[in-house]
């Protein structure tokens, strides 16, 4: 077997980790008169789960010998239908941790005594797309890899209408179903013209000269499709808004950390093993990262819902990544090794700093939620007295988002800000790449301006309203998971050097060693350590200056904030978070086409006004549903051939059937009788 005995166990502790994710949430559906002890099964299942499955990893990620691959043979297929490589390993780190953190967090967020019925279902489905995930990422044959996309998918969709009983829920659930649909369509006809090239059904590289450059266009562009709806990349990410907007704060960590990153998989996996890219891939794939990266922001800073507005920075982050990844397959596609080791390193480490600070603010964002019962911002304020853990949590997971140091998100983007400054010398088309990294630079300065709004009008200032002067701390479930995922945002931040050898060993396992034969390591193209050092220096003089400023603190009066002079001020006085973006998105008013009610003010003496604005999703709410609806009044006509009438559907199923066999007549034949006759 490829990979040695080691590799071997690292693939069987795999499959143990997904049957037991997967058998997770089984106990509790016939546990319903103790749904507490069946949510902790379900917790200690997905936990032992998740150890077997980390165990595997660092099997393959930190150890000191080559390990290429592993594959778990099938007869019956001829082939392996699942195996572990360094890539797969890679992504089922964030897969596990995310998952086993999320389902204690869940303990207390969506306690089963509390909610008997959907808790139930949750902790279900929430096994299943674990599992799910962890089957499509080992996956070597088409049919195992659909399987567990299907799997994925189906339980995401449970999951997002956990709260059927709800309109928006039910609607968001509708729409991403929607939209998954189209994408394993799109899979389908991947897979079978993968088929139809290969000759197989098995994922393995395709030889040089094997297939001409039209079927590798095809194969390229069904997967950016197929995969990009389920990253949600723009404009392809109409669904995403909604669905991590409406499901339970713990799933939605799940689906923005975890669930996007498997169509990130899916494109790196099939892309590198087509030979011979051309370079306007990586063009293409960089246009539509950093597209995305810049109007995510821009749809982010116009929201009121806390989990809407972290549901955008969702579609900024894969912009990132997609950023990433266009480099590297430019550097594919040019023989660059500097593109190729600097794109696919801030590809992939963009991948788990999202998908840990991401889950962190999710949480963070659930916690609230928990504890006011809102989503709207400007009906919070002044949460930092009363939730002082949450607020710091939620403010470390906001500097990581918006790539400042010394946190991991500066870490990666700063990879994919040298690949892009590195293009500037290259001439011709690649030379425009550059055009990118201020696009990155703009991306990182709204995100900053977005984060500075929803933490200062939901954590700082005062209560605007009762719910939120009566929040209190999140229990002690709900807090540990986010100091693990803060955790790892600190560690990757002050310590990059020590994650650089598995960017390493992932880069090179994954890109052709044809290209240009042994990759350089990441440490050849920038000094990791003095990164480290740089960052440590920040932390210190930080904590100094806080220290000081407590220290003075104690001495000074305080007062009502924002008071501004007035006798008898309100929370009303407060900048909100309309007020707050007004300036930008009034700036860019022409993409986001705000919409805004007022109350008109009439005489000397006015009643009392009010104004609120709003944005609606441009590809959704502005292309999809308007057109869905000039469709279905252009097709009533057809409605009559649906009477609920069993002899019509006879009817129609035999013309069918007559339509389908006249399909088998020779006619080529029987017009060369005709005519000789």
């Amino acid at each position: 077997m490829p990979g040695g005995l080691g590799a071997g166990a690292g693939v069987y502790s795999t499959v143990a980790a997904l049957l037991l994710m997967a058998l997770s949430g089984v106990p509790s559906l016939f546990m319903p008169r103790t749904p507490r002890l069946g949510q902790g099964i379900a917790v200690a299942g997905m936990g032992t789960g998740a150890l077997l499955g980390l165990n595997a990893c660092r099997v393959q990620l930190f150890s000191t010998v080559s390990v290429s691959s592993a594959a778990f043979p099938w007869p019956a297929a001829g082939n392996s239908l699942i195996g572990m490589d360094a890539l797969s390993a890679f992504f089922l780190v964030p897969i596990l941790v995310v998952e086993a953190l999320g389902a204690v967090y869940g303990l207390a967020y969506w306690n089963a005594g509390q909610h008997p019925q959907t808790a139930r279902k949750l902790q279900f489905f929430w096994g299943t797309m674990g599992a799910g995930m962890v089957l499509l990422v080992i996956a070597r044959h088409a049919m195992a890899f659909l399987l567990g996309w299907e799997i994925m998918a189906l339980s995401a969709f449970f999951l997002v209408s956990t709260e059927d009983d709800k309109a928006e829920s039910r609607r968001a659930g509708l729409v991403y179903i929607f939209a998954t649909h189209i994408g394993t369509l799109a899979l389908f006809c991947l897979f079978a013209y993968w088929r139809l090239v290969t000759g197989s059904f098995a994922l393995d590289a395709i030889p040089p000269g094997s297939a001409t450059g039209t079927q590798l266009g095809v194969l390229f562009l069904l997967a950016l499709l197929g995969f990009g709806l389920k990253a949600g990349i723009m404009p392809l990410h109409f669904w995403l808004p909604g669905a991590h907007a409406n499901a339970p704060s713990h799933v939605s960590a799940v689906l923005s950390g975890v669930l996007l990153k498997t169509g990130v998989y899916g494109i790196l996996r099939i892309c590198l093993l087509l030979p011979e890219p051309p370079l306007a891939w990586g063009v293409l794939v960089l246009a539509l990262g950093a597209a995305s990266s810049v109007l995510g922001v821009l749809f982010a800073l116009g929201q009121h819902d806390l989990k809407r507005l972290l549901a955008y920075h969702s579609v900024e982050n894969i912009g990132i990544i997609f950023m990433g990844m266009g480099l590297a397959f430019m550097g594919r596609a040019t023989g660059n090794a500097g593109w190729i080791v600097l794109g696919m390193a801030g590809c992939l480490l963009h991948v788990w700093n999202h998908s840990f600070f991401k889950s962190l603010l999710f949480m963070g964002a659930g916690s609230v939620l928990h504890a006011t019962g809102t989503r709207n911002i400007d009906s919070l304020g002044g949460l930092a007295k009363k939730m002082p853990w949450t607020s710091v949590l939620f403010l470390v997971g906001a500097v990581a988002i918006c790539g400042l140091p010394p946190l991991n998100g500066f870490i990666s983007e700063s990879f994919v800000y040298l690949g892009l400054i590195g293009a500037l010398g290259a001439g011709g088309i690649a030379s425009a790449v550059a055009l990118a990294a201020p696009l990155l630079a703009m991306t990182g300065a709204l995100a900053v301006a977005c984060f500075v709004k929803a933490f200062g009008s939901v954590f700082l200032g005062s209560a605007r309203t009762g719910i939120a002067d009566s929040a209190h701390e999140a229990s002690v479930s709900m807090l540990a998971p986010m100091t693990v995922l803060a955790g790892f945002c600190i560690f990757i931040g002050l310590f990059p050097a020590s994650v650089a050898p598995v960017l390493d060993r992932v880069t090179a396992a994954v890109v052709p060693m044809s290209v240009l034969g042994t990759l350089p390591s990441l440490g050849t193209f920038l000094p990791l350590g003095t990164f480290g050092t740089l960052a440590l220096v920040l932390v210190g003089g930080i904590s100094a200056v806080s220290a000081l400023v407590f220290l003075l603190m104690r001495r000074i009066r305080t007062v009502v904030t924002w008071d501004c002079g007035y006798a008898r001020p309100t929370s009303s006085m407060q900048y909100t978070a309309s007020s707050f973006a007004q300036s930008i998105v009034a700036m860019f008013a022409w993409i986001l086409h705000p919409l805004e009610h007022r109350t008109r003010v009439l005489g000397a003496f006015p009643g009392r006004a009010s104004m609120s604005s709003h944005i609606d999703d441009a590809v959704l709410d502005g292309l999809l549903i308007p057109g869905a609806r000039k469709a279905e009044l252009r097709t009533e006509w057809f409605h009559r051939f649906q009477q609920g009438l069993t002899q019509n559907y006879i009817l129609y199923v035999l013309v069918a059937l007559a339509l389908l066999l006249c399909t088998l007549i020779p006619f080529r034949e029987l017009l060369k009788l005709l005519s000789f006759g």
